[in-house]
């Protein structure tokens, strides 16, 4: 991923954020701005730039795959249930 520049960080409430929309997405889409949204002084959501968004599905994709592969590692080792055996313990048709 390309280096970007330092991003700054601000809180506003949800009533300034609806006044000055545009004006919030631009600076988040141009400036890689985060801005953290509040309502009655607490914080309730973020707008972040896109690329914010593509890492964090890559690193939760890259969690996801470790333990996709540590349980098939436990799978194998372990051995697996029939889905008959978990029917019938569970009482299900």
């Amino acid at each position: 991923m390309a280096a970007r520049k330092k991003s700054t960080n601000e809180a506003i409430t949800t009533v300034a954020a609806r006044q000055n929309f545009s004006e919030l997405i631009n600076r988040v889409a141009y400036a890689k701005d985060r801005v953290l949204l509040t309502r009655r002084n607490r914080p309730l959501v973020a707008v972040v730039p896109i690329e914010d968004i593509a890492l964090l599905e890559e690193i939760e994709d890259r969690e996801d795959l470790k333990a996709a592969r540590a349980a098939l590692r436990e799978a194998k080792r372990k051995g697996t249930i029939p889905w008959s055996r978990i029917k019938k313990e569970l009482n299900l048709p």
